[in-house]
């Protein structure tokens, strides 16, 4: 089947985009990252959380992502990011606890959890346990209807997807980065830190919750 070049990347675009903006724990930690180390920090979280949807577009596109809805499969991934997002709730509301302590000395350095590089491989491992990344890129391109399309054409649209995606976070990390340096202004950093991560923590904790009542709902 020949698509429309412009066409088919218009749509994977648009569809990138309205899958990325709404809230969830990657856009939310992608905010609690710049807020605390600036745009650089939350945006190797973002590449990494492409990376791994780019896995799961290729999977999709060679046929290989059916395998990972089957029941034992969709279970096993629900149970592993439930329990990756109630890890990350802990940490962020143990960093609340410890912002409230004291603030931290002035010439530590930032734990190795917010580096880039743990930033990234913490994005890939988001994208790639959600059972519902899955569901997303079979919705996408996996879909009955889209079996005509070349091998080329379904890695195309699942470029322009990512594409939307990457553009959101960008616009996302950019936005969370000017309030962070509004923010910025006064000595009011613990309570900054405190705010922060406490919000971020509840929030996992709802993402947590929210991910097991629908995996037990199937």
């Amino acid at each position: 089947m020949d698509a429309p070049p412009l066409t088919l990347l218009a749509t994977g675009f648009l569809l990138g985009w309205s899958v990325a903006w709404p809230p969830g724990p990657i856009n939310d930690e992608i905010a609690r990252r710049c807020l605390a180390g600036g745009f650089w920090a939350g945006f190797s979280l973002l590449v990494g959380a492409c990376s791994g949807d780019a896995l799961w577009a290729v999977l999709v596109s060679l046929g290989i992502g059916i395998l990972f809805v089957a029941p034992l499969a969709r279970a096993i991934m629900g149970v592993v990011s439930v329990a990756l997002l109630i890890a990350l709730s802990f940490v962020f509301l143990r960093g609340a606890w410890r912002a409230l302590r004291g603030p931290r000395p002035a010439a530590a350095e930032p734990p190795r959890f917010d580096s880039r590089r743990a930033g990234f491989l913490l994005g890939a491992g988001m994208a790639l346990t959600s059972p519902w990344n899955v569901a997303f890129w079979l919705a996408a391109i996996g879909r009955p209807e889209m079996s005509g399309y070349r091998l080329a054409e379904l890695l195309a649209m699942a470029a322009a997807v990512l594409a939307g995606a990457l553009t959101w976070g960008i616009i996302w990390s950019g936005s969370v980065t000017v309030l962070r340096r509004r923010a910025d202004s006064g000595n009011s950093g613990r309570w900054w830190a405190f705010g922060v991560d406490f919000a971020t923590g509840a929030l996992m904790a709802a993402f947590a919750i929210r991910s097991a009542l629908r995996l037990l709902a199937g």
